[in-house]
């Protein structure tokens, strides 16, 4: 019986962690052919306002895997009219291949909320679900309960661990803004996005009013840093209106003074130095690039708007709740990060310092090699992004330390 696998999402943009999982799907799960499905439209989350339609995301999946043979890049969804459901998609393929066992390629996330879909009946009675998972402990115990569950009820269950490159394709559509993706999109994406104008790539920034700018911000950070920016933003205006200075730029370089926290965490260099960056390539004013050069004094603030925004982050990081939480709270959240960090396979201990600024994780070196280590800390930390609220940010330190004894007799 042909085994044939089905990988589906929105693929926005297709990147080489795609690749990867789907290279790994096809070993793995012993697939005679992996067809990968890009949603028409996805029917469980809204899309970003600039999403490229249906048609160029399946162009860029077939760009991607052009070189892969067992892989087939399908148009299924696209072509079909409405919200792209799996239990369609699944019936449709059933009858394409009446013989061959269907595997249904997901995720832990997707694997555990199974029942929240559309007919989940019919997926689980027409196509085995192929699950696969980070490594995590507690995610792994979650797994093995659902898949107990899931075979009483008769369906048919294959869990294999994940080692395909942890990055998100919302990762991608901020390090696009930031024109530094290159190295994360296969060969021909990123000409096929310059050239279709994908992603806000070939936005003027400079030229952009002030509300559009802010919507392109406010999707580029962090929801936890949101409204921070956007109190700098009010306060460095309204500081600008009373010294007589030009608001304007003061409200400006108030909304792009963190820009660089959207990137620091996957990027080498400072959040003051990413955002220097930033502005450059955009071709801000001097006196903005400077005020956001000195907000955190890294450089002495040498204008009238670069003191306004240090004032202004000043004040908008000292609002109520802000950067406060109660004793009960901070504990909790030292022990939720703790937990985060410490339950990954490969790592023997963690600890929160700084009043959980920093978390330094401790891993054991004959398990997690030096290259491992760079992958591991974008991982833990997009996953405390994802499961933990806190001010400010969270500095993921990787330690690896190996000892050689030995004895002069």
């Amino acid at each position: 019986m042909k085994r044939i696998g089905i990988y589906g999402g929105s693929f926005n943009p297709p990147h080489i962690g795609h690749i990867q999982a789907a290279k790994q799907a096809v070993e793995v799960l012993n697939l005679d052919k992996l067809l990968v499905i890009p949603a028409g439209i996805a029917p469980h989350k809204d899309m970003p306002d600039n999403t490229p339609t249906p048609r160029h995301r399946l162009d860029m999946l077939r760009l991607t895997l052009a070189d892969c043979p067992e892989i087939e890049v399908s148009d299924l969804e696209v072509n079909r009219e409405g919200p792209s459901y799996t239990w369609e998609t699944i019936q449709h393929l059933k009858e394409m291949y009446p013989e061959a066992c269907l595997i249904l390629f997901m995720g832990t996330d997707m694997f555990l909320s199974i029942d929240t879909w559309k007919h989940p009946e019919i997926i689980l009675a027409n196509a085995t679900l192929g699950v696969f998972y980070r490594g995590d402990k507690g995610e792994a115990k979650a797994i093995e309960e659902k898949k107990a569950e899931l075979e009483q009820r008769g369906a048919k269950v294959e869990v294999v661990q994940n080692v395909a490159i942890p990055i998100s394709s919302t990762q991608m559509r901020r390090q696009l803004a930031f024109r530094c993706a290159g190295e994360f999109l296969p060969e021909g994406v990123l000409d096929y996005i310059r050239e279709n104008r994908l992603y806000d790539t070939r936005t003027d920034w400079k030229n952009l009013p002030m509300d559009q700018l802010e919507q392109v911000v406010v999707s580029l950070l962090n929801p936890n840093r949101v409204k921070h920016v956007l109190g700098c933003r009010d306060t460095a205006a309204e500081l600008a209106r009373v010294w007589g200075t030009d608001e304007t730029d003061a409200a400006r370089a108030g909304l792009l003074h963190d820009i660089g926290k959207a990137i620091d965490h996957e990027m080498e260099g400072t959040h003051v130095a990413l955002g220097v960056e930033f502005a450059r390539k955009y071709r801000e004013k001097e006196e903005i690039i400077h005020a956001i050069e000195a907000h955190h004094g890294d450089v002495e603030a040498k204008t009238i708007i670069a003191y306004l925004v240090q004032a202004a982050d000043a004040i908008s990081a000292a609002r109520p709740g802000a950067r406060r939480e109660n004793l009960e709270n901070y504990i909790k959240r030292l022990e939720k990060l703790e937990e985060i960090t410490g339950t990954y396979p490969g790592v023997e201990k963690s600890f929160a310092i700084q009043a959980g600024r920093e978390v330094r994780v401790m891993v054991k070196p004959e398990q997690v090699s030096e290259d491992q280590m760079v992958i591991l800390a974008r991982e833990l930390a997009k996953r405390i992004e994802n499961e933990l609220e806190y001010p400010g940010q969270i500095k993921v330190h990787v330690l690896r330390e190996t000892k050689v004894v030995e004895y002069a007799k």
